[in-house]
């Protein structure tokens, strides 16, 4: 079953058990990827759906911080629920060692040297680990390995 179809049947699923927020949530979602399809003309498959999803994500999570410091707890907590039905859709992420160990391997194979090739690296990175780690941190674990 596609990652579409899952999201879906848990919107169904979400009407059946009348479960208002995640109903909601669920449609946002179901929403941006279709904004998404028409824009390219061509339905989506998961590892696109899956960046969408991240993008919701990244944008919840600057809204909790917005509403935190403004003293809107009340919103936050909205936006904390939503980052967390939207997490449910996201890939297992990887663990502290295996990113380490894949940026030793991407530095080992594009025989990176300094902070001057952490753009090439980070493009091969990213090819590998979209979805599958926080590219945030993997630029950070980047620039430890190449300083």
């Amino acid at each position: 079953m596609s990652l579409k179809a899952r999201i879906t049947e848990d919107m169904k699923t979400a009407m059946k058990a009348k479960d208002a927020p995640r109903l909601a949530a669920i449609r946002l979602l179901l929403a941006a990827v279709k904004q998404k399809e028409v824009d390219e003309r061509h339905e989506l498959d998961d590892d696109a759906t899956v960046a969408v999803i991240e993008k919701l994500t990244k944008q919840r999570k600057d809204s909790v911080t917005q509403y935190a410091a403004a003293n809107r707890q009340d919103l936050a907590d909205a936006e904390k629920f939503e980052i967390a039905v939207l997490a449910a859709y996201l890939p297992e992420k990887m663990s502290q060692a295996e990113i380490t160990a894949a940026v030793a391997t991407a530095i080992a194979e594009t025989g990176a040297k300094g902070p001057a090739d952490m753009g090439r690296l980070m493009a091969v990175l990213k090819l590998r680990l979209a979805g599958k780690a926080d590219m945030a941190e993997v630029s950070q674990r980047v620039k430890a390995a190449i300083s």
